[in-house]
């Protein structure tokens, strides 16, 4: 996998690969400046063929996911009875036997990005012969 910090540059720079998809927002000045953020980059999502990176804030600590690290990847939906919400998130296991759940931190329940994320993966499994 490329450097992560290489490729959050060259997705904010542009033009990236045909082959990533980038999710962006702006920080709202009002948000930044209780979160104290008003100077950190928007936050930003990039899937590559390879993984992901998302950046949310100077003060966390980039997600990294290297998809030959995984083993298998569910998609997962949940909802309560007292209200209409749903959430949505990626169960990830590792090759070493951890499983850890995975939703961005700053697209929350954004099913283009969970999409995004889940047809990666499974090309690459595709293009290494897992499938």
């Amino acid at each position: 996998m490329t450097d992560p910090r290489t490729m959050l540059w060259q997705a904010r720079k542009g033009p990236v690969p045909r082959d990533w998809r980038v999710f962006t927002k702006r920080r709202g000045k009002l948000s930044g400046f209780f979160h104290g953020t008003t100077d950190d980059p928007d936050p930003l999502l990039v899937i590559t063929p390879a993984g992901s990176v998302e950046y949310i804030s100077e003060a966390k600590p980039l997600a990294i996911v290297a998809f030959e690290d995984l083993t298998d990847v569910k998609l997962r939906v949940s909802t309560t009875d007292s209200s209409s919400f749903v959430s949505t998130w990626l169960d990830l296991r590792y090759s070493n036997g951890t499983k850890k759940r995975w939703t961005s931190s700053g697209f929350t329940n954004n099913l283009e990005a969970l999409q995004a994320f889940l047809e990666a993966y499974g090309a690459h499994k595709a293009l290494r012969g897992y499938a």
